[in-house]
């Protein structure tokens, strides 16, 4: 499926949208976007919408720069300019006080490093702060509390000052620009004690807030530390030796002891033990590993050592995939956070506006005190700055997409987290979605006078040559009878029907129920025999010439018991399923009966798929559960498409809208949970921000609001609806 950055896919194309931009991981230091060039850039003191809105009207002046996308959760700015025009982009942001970090050669980032900031100057403001409160209501000299107050905002205001002053000269109304100048003309109108106390409790709670963010910003970095640094490698003489896990090399043998986290992703060739696979999938129960099976990095080695032949570099294993889909889904804005961003474009303004209006007009039209009225103006002014309200959506977006990866839910960007809440019908394929995708063949009947062991080579030769589970029953079931297959010519797959080819020049096919009708070799005898096997819950492929169906080959799935709790908890949510599957419909009806689905149709050609879920999309929100192969059409058509078992599979990860990393289809159910509390949050958060300063716009208005309380509004809200926001990730 096309999916683009914003968080909306292409529904009628395979190729993504052409605005979507390309993985800010995936980019060198400066990416050629036909004529112009896309450089991803990290500024640490971008900290909220304050530093956004600044920078956007700094840069989207200058005529080089085509379009900016900012991802504030990673402090990222990636923007497409003109060639060359880089280093003006730079000037730009360090005229703002600024400073731009590029990727490295590798195409990442460096660590953060966060300035080193004295802890005594805060100190001294907060000590000063009090001491002018204190002369003031003693009574002592007004020089005293002035001096003290001044010697408050001088300690810890310069940065807010520096900031203000910058947002100013460039026309920016931002929380550093509106504190300055409410501050200053507290001062100005002799409101001493209240100025400093207002800067001294601005900078706590944005150092608080600034905390607050750094852990939503690092909820998904702690699955890094998951991955050991150091890993013990085979070389070349057979001996082992302790390497960096980044200098491994694909190809290369490893060493895991019990109790060890493996370090990268692999096939083991040596050993057996159980390995917890919960940071990947969520799952806390252990799965048994031998020779051939996948490990990945960040799970953990219980009982046995295991040796493992690497099979995915550090930077471009599953966990590292997971990682940075997740970042790529923070930098994507939700519906409501694009509506919250519009709304605060206009809410700034409209109050500074308001502020003006009521510091000028009541003294000149309604001969009221200049005094009140201009105290009335500075608080609004302290209250006007929309950050609460901006920052609560990335916040609450963030947390829900790092819990569900937790829990081995890659969500692929905040639009789908919140549709998920609206999911109304659910469509399932059957094989591997539903049944284990592990079928085996449970009965041969040769048709014909065809001799047996004739019949078998053939559809061994067939079957081996194509991937569908169903064939590879048969295949294996000849293998383990020591049947060798031939070579088969002019092989080709026929997409919800079978296979056919040439063997010994001749033709051959190996299909289901719908192929032998069309190729008119059905008869009412086969028929008979195909309805009771099918009615047993059998699939039945058959093997047919040029003339005739040679033989029968029944295969039978088993249902996971994940499937019957998923679909049950789906239905309590008021999901309503239905299978679509290419198998035959005896087979999907006696399926669906056992595991609960509401509806089921069989015999779906990818086309057939499409249209049902064009025709469901018409009573509602839509996902469907798929391979992303022969499902892709119907997978691309919903609004929500979901991968199973994308755990290792590089296209899943890449395709989904939604990944589920190992198949259990419980996991759906959890989705729509975790994006109905995420909606809930989100819409408290709004109306906590919303609220907490309409009710302080009125108490300003009627005299009973004071600048140090309108600091505790805004900021106050700014940490109430962060901390409710982090709520999620404890789901």
């Amino acid at each position: 499926m096309a999916n683009c950055k914003d968080g909306t896919h292409d529904k009628d194309s395979t190729k993504c949208c052409a605005d979507a931009p390309a993985s800010i991981d995936s980019l060198p230091r400066a990416a050629i976007a036909g004529d112009d060039t896309r450089t991803a850039i990290r500024i640490v003191q971008m900290d909220c919408p304050t530093e956004e809105a600044l920078i956007r009207k700094a840069l989207e002046g200058v005529s080089s720069v085509k379009t900016l996308e900012f991802d504030l959760m990673r402090r990222v700015l990636t923007v497409v300019h003109t060639p060359n025009a880089l280093e003006t982009v730079l000037d730009v942001l360090r005229s703002l006080n600024f400073e731009g970090e590029l990727v490295d050669a590798g195409g990442e980032f460096g660590p953060v490093k966060q300035p080193d900031k004295p802890w005594w100057p805060l100190a001294l403001a907060g000590v000063a702060a009090i001491a002018s409160e204190s002369a003031n209501w003693l009574g002592y000299p007004g020089w005293l509390t002035a001096a003290l107050a001044i010697l408050a905002v001088l300690a810890c205001g310069s940065s807010t000052y520096k900031k203000g002053w910058v947002a100013i000269k460039n026309g920016n109304l931002n929380i550093n620009a509106l504190m300055s100048i409410a501050v200053t003309g507290a001062l100005a109108i002799g409101q001493w004690p209240e100025a400093a106390m207002v800067m001294v409790l601005f900078t706590i709670a944005e150092l608080i807030e600034m905390k607050s963010l750094d852990r939503a910003r690092n909820a998904i970095k702690g699955l890094l530390q998951l991955t050991p640094e150091i890993v013990t490698v085979q070389q070349s003489d057979g001996s082992w030796q302790e390497m960096g896990a980044k200098s491994v090399t694909v190809g290369a043998t490893v060493r895991v002891k019990p109790g060890e986290r493996i370090g990268l992703d692999g096939e083991v060739v040596s050993g057996r033990s159980s390995v917890n696979q919960a940071p990947i999938t969520g799952e806390s129960l252990p799965v048994d590993k031998t020779t051939g099976d996948p490990v990945f990095a960040g799970t953990i080695n219980e009982s046995g050592s295991l040796e493992y032949q690497v099979t995915a570099a550090a930077a471009n294993t599953t966990l590292a995939r997971i990682i940075h889909a997740v970042e790529e889904a923070q930098g994507s804005k939700a519906p409501t956070q694009r509506f919250v961003d519009k709304f605060a474009r206009v809410y700034t303004p409209l109050v500074f506006a308001m502020a003006v209006l009521v510091a000028v007009v009541p003294p000149l039209l309604m001969d009221a005190g200049w005094y009140d009225w201009m105290y009335k103006a500075l608080v609004l002014l302290v209250i006007a700055c929309p950050c609460a309200l901006v920052i609560s959506t990335p916040v609450t977006i963030v947390s829900g997409l790092a819990a569900a990866a937790r829990q081995g839910i890659l969500i692929k960007g905040g639009v789908y987290l919140e549709e998920g809440r609206k999911l109304s019908w659910l469509a399932l394929d059957k094989t591997g979605t539903i049944t284990h995708g592990k079928p085996v063949q449970t009965e041969f009947e040769p048709w014909t006078d065809m001799d047996v062991p004739r019949c078998r080579i053939l559809a061994a030769s067939l079957a081996g040559r194509s991937d569908h589970p169903v064939s590879k029953a048969v295949a294996k079931a000849a293998d383990t009878d020591g049947i060798v297959p031939e070579d088969v010519d002019d092989f080709e797959a026929l997409p919800g029907r079978g296979v056919r080819g040439m063997i010994n020049g001749k033709a051959y096919s190996l299909g289901n129920h719908r192929l032998v009708h069309e190729l008119n070799r059905c008869s009412p005898e086969l028929e008979v025999q195909l309805d009771g096997l099918e009615r047993q819950g059998m699939t039945v492929i058959m093997l047919i010439d040029d003339q005739q169906v040679l033989a029968l080959f029944a295969v039978a799935d088993t249902v996971k018991e994940s499937s019957r709790a998923g679909i049950a908890a789906l239905h309590q949510l008021g999901v309503k399923t239905v299978m679509l599957t290419g198998d035959n419909p005896h087979t999907a009806e006696a399926i669906a009966q056992q595991v609960g689905i509401d509806q089921a149709h069989g015999n779906q050609l990818p086309a057939d798929k499409l249209k049902a879920i064009e025709d469901l999309s018409t009573q509602g929100t839509v996902g469907m559960v798929g391979d992303g192969i022969n499902d892709a059409p119907a997978l691309a058509r919903a609004d929500i498409g979901f991968a199973m078992g994308a755990m290792g599979t590089d296209t899943a990860i890449e395709t989904a809208d939604v990944a589920l990393m190992d198949d259990n289809l419980s996991k759906i159910p959890e989705f729509v949970k975790l994006s109905r509390a995420t909606h809930t949050i989100l819409i408290q958060n709004i109306a906590l921000a919303l609220g907490i300063k309409a009710v302080f716009l009125v108490l300003t208005l009627i005299g009973l609001s004071t600048m140090w309380m309108a600091v505790f509004a805004d900021m106050g809200a700014s940490l109430l609806v962060v901390g409710n926001g982090l709520r999620l990730l404890q789901k």
